[in-house]
C-alpha cells in the first residue's frame, strides 16, 4: 500500500508545481503536513521528495523544507537547433550581447580544431545570450576565415549566427558535440554573473559543411541552474558503448 501512496502524493504534488499552485522557490507542505493528508507514515512522503526531486521538481536541504525549484530549459544535443529558435520555442525571449568580433591568428589548439595552419586568419565572437533578459550562455565561436568574415556585415546582436550563415551558403551538415562541466574563468564570472570557478556547463561543438570540411569550432557555456542537457537514442549500439572515457 505505502508503495502506491507514495506515487499518489507524489503525483498530486506534481500537478500543483505544474498548475502554478506551487510557485519556484515556495515551500512544498511539510513531511507532517502531508502524513496528516494522507493519512501515512513519512516513509512514503521521503519516497515521494525523492522521486521528485530526481526529476528536478524540488530541492531539499537538511534542516529546511522542501521547496519547488526553478524550471531548467530543455538543450537536446543530438540536434542541432539555432539558440535563437530554440528559445522561441520554449516560450522565452532570447537575446544577445556580442562582446568581442575579431580577426585573429590561430594558435595551435584552434588550428588543430579547424584544421587549418598555426597563425592562419580566423574570425573569433565572444557573445553573451540571454533569456527573458537574463544571462543564461556565453559563445565563444571561431570559424576559418572565409566563412567568419561574413559576420563582419551582420549586426550579431540581432541575428541567429546558425541561420544567417546557413543563408548565405554555409549551413551546417555534419555536427559534433561533447559536454563537460568546467570552472568559470573570469570572462564566464564577469559576464554569467558567477562567482569565479563555479561549475557551468560546456558543450563544445565543431561544425563541417556538405563536403565534410570543418568551418566552426565553438564552445558554448550554459549557467547549470538555467539550462539541462538531454540526449535522445534510439538503441544500443553492437558494442554497448555509451560513454566514452576521457584519454581512454
Amino acid at each position: 500500500m505505502s508503495d502506491v501512496v507514495y506515487l499518489q502524493i507524489a503525483d498530486d504534488l506534481r500537478t500543483r508545481i505544474s498548475s502554478g499552485e506551487l510557485r519556484p522557490g515556495e515551500a512544498v507542505p511539510t513531511e507532517a503536513e502531508l502524513a496528516e493528508r494522507w493519512k501515512t507514515s513519512r516513509g512514503p512522503i521521503r519516497n515521494a521528495f525523492a522521486l521528485l526531486r530526481g526529476e528536478g521538481l524540488i530541492e531539499t536541504a537538511r534542516g529546511r523544507p522542501a521547496r519547488v525549484t526553478a524550471p531548467k530549459a530543455t538543450q537536446a544535443v543530438d540536434v542541432s537547433v539555432p539558440f535563437t529558435r530554440w528559445a522561441r520555442d520554449l516560450g522565452v525571449v532570447p537575446g544577445a550581447q556580442t562582446q568581442e568580433l575579431s580577426l585573429r591568428r590561430a594558435d595551435a589548439s584552434l588550428a588543430a580544431a579547424l584544421d587549418v595552419e598555426v597563425g592562419d586568419t580566423i574570425v573569433s565572437v565572444v557573445r553573451l545570450r540571454l533569456l527573458d533578459g537574463r544571462p543564461a550562455m556565453l559563445e565563444r565561436l571561431n570559424y576559418i576565415e572565409s566563412v567568419g568574415r561574413l559576420l563582419l556585415d551582420a549586426d550579431t546582436d540581432a541575428i541567429s549566427i546558425t541561420e544567417y550563415l546557413g543563408a548565405h551558403g554555409h549551413p551546417i551538415v555534419g555536427l559534433q558535440h561533447e559536454i563537460d562541466a568546467v570552472a568559470a574563468d573570469d570572462q564566464d564570472a564577469a559576464l554569467l554573473r558567477v562567482p569565479v570557478a563555479s561549475p557551468i556547463l560546456r558543450l563544445t561543438r565543431t561544425s563541417r559543411d556538405a563536403e565534410g570540411r570543418v568551418f566552426e569550432a565553438s564552445e558554448d557555456r550554459y549557467l547549470s541552474t538555467i539550462v539541462r542537457f538531454t540526449v535522445a537514442a534510439s538503441g544500443i549500439s553492437a558494442e554497448g558503448q555509451y560513454l566514452r572515457a576521457v584519454g581512454g
